[in-house]
């Protein structure tokens, strides 16, 4: 039976998990494909270390050039993670003719259109699946199942430490700090959790899908950015009381205007479905013009979950050997020469959106008139009010507000001037809405 050859860079998780697939799938594999794929070279940081999966078969280096330069290799998977040498190895890859399967969000994100480009040039494939939200096929879902729709708008819970932080708040009462001490404790947070609770993961993965959802270049620095650290229990809970729950969100929306890429904290309502997604969990929506809602649920990390998204990969792959170039799916979903900086990525003070609003204030007769006198000189209207009762050791009352939506410039230059207002204690909240209405 024919053989397709694999070479891994890296085999830490994500690659032990993989060579566990291949192998535990074996039959799987040969059932769907008609023939086998095997592993038979991996590049490693230590030779000695010890493995979590059978490397029997597979001739270990420290050494990624015998893997990218293999004749006998069709297919690298590119697992190492980071920015370099990922990208001067994919390259490599790329440039001997091998199709690239690779995990790296980071590395798609911020080099992709090179690599893309390289790859279109050379007529080799580049598969990045497990790139964005682990085991959910959201990337073959929106290049190829949802290929006769235009796409309006995607939203997702991509990151599952923000989103565990977040669920620990809402349900134990935590602090950020406690609960992101929790996530760090169960290993779903790194010692370092900025990539994750600041925004910047989700952002790298939000460029990938805004690409192949709107056909635009991959465009990671235009993404507007905003961690959780800021969001305090209190919220949370004022958020719940008023119906609603706060989910980390990477938004990508087609406009009249332009495109929107953000990623925030977001108040959506309860009743949605995504709202309710808890823990380490991913789950994205889709609106398409023709399919309308559609959603995708699943576990976004992990060795199994995103070893199934690069073994699909690899299978896509090796079906498409032998297809002309030109029959087969493109790598950003449109066709190369039609990818279009034409429709421009908005800055964040034109987006359009309603928001909460947590203002401490102090508790004295006129304050609420000066706010509210504030809000419509600025033609921004509200649609609920909650005037909670102070403290007994608090000089402060919070005033919670829910707007209408409106433009971000107009709310920037309403909170520069309540901030200016001698009653204000304190830093005022501000948290995005959305209610993802078709």
């Amino acid at each position: 039976m024919e053989e397709v050859k694999i070479g891994l860079l890296g085999l830490g998780t994500v690659g032990s998990g993989t060579v566990n697939l291949l192998s535990s799938s074996a039959g799987e594999i040969r059932r769907r494909l008609g023939r086998r794929v095997v592993v038979t070279r991996a590049c490693v940081k230590d030779l000695t270390r010890h493995r979590d999966c059978d490397i029997s078969g597979i001739e270990l280096t420290r050494d990624p050039y015998q893997v990218v330069r293999d004749p006998q290799i069709a297919i690298v998977l590119e697992l190492m993670g980071g920015y370099e040498p990922a990208r001067e190895l994919v390259l490599a890859a790329i440039e001997a003719g091998k199709h690239v399967v690779t995990a790296n969000k980071a590395l798609i994100a911020k080099y992709g259109n090179e690599i893309f480009e390289a790859a279109h040039r050379r007529g080799v494939m580049v598969s990045y699946e497990a790139a964005v939200a682990g085991g959910i096929p959201i990337i073959k879902a929106i290049r190829e199942s949802l290929a006769g729709n235009r796409i309006q708008w995607v939203a997702g819970i991509v990151n599952g430490t923000a989103n565990f932080i977040l669920t620990q708040m809402r349900d134990e009462g935590a602090s950020f700090e406690a609960a992101l001490a929790d996530a760090q404790r169960l290993g779903y947070a790194e010692a370092d959790p900025t990539f994750d609770v600041e925004g910047i993961d989700a952002a790298h993965k939000l460029t990938i899908l805004a690409s192949i959802s709107f056909g635009i270049p991959l465009q990671f620095d235009r993404v507007y950015t905003e961690g959780i650290s800021g969001i305090g229990r209190e919220d949370i809970a004022y958020a719940e009381e008023l119906g609603y729950s706060i989910k980390h969100l990477a938004i990508a929306q087609r406009t009249e205007d332009g495109i929107e890429l953000r990623v925030h904290p977001t108040l959506m309502p309860r009743r949605r479905l995504i709202a309710n997604v808890d823990g380490v969990m991913n789950a994205i929506l889709v609106y398409g013009d023709a399919v309308g809602h559609t959603m995708y649920f699943g576990a976004g990390a992990g060795a199994e979950p995103t070893a199934s998204a690069v073994v699909a990969d690899v299978l896509d792959q090796v079906r498409s050997l032998h297809v002309e170039v030109a029959n087969r799916v493109p790598d950003l979903a449109f066709r190369a020469e039609t990818i279009s900086e034409q429709e421009p990525v908005l800055p964040m003070e034109a987006i359009t959106t309603a928001y909460y609003l947590r203002l401490p204030v102090e508790d004295s007769p006129g304050v609420m008139a000066d706010i509210t006198r504030i809000l419509a000189d600025l033609g921004i209207s509200l649609e609920a009010i909650l005037q909670k009762e102070p403290e007994p050791d608090q000089d402060s009352v919070p005033i919670i507000m829910l707007t209408y939506r409106i433009q971000e410039r107009q709310m920037n230059e309403a909170l520069r001037r309540i901030a200016r207002l001698d009653a204000v204690r304190g830093k005022i909240t501000r948290i995005r809405l959305e209610h993802f209405d078709a």
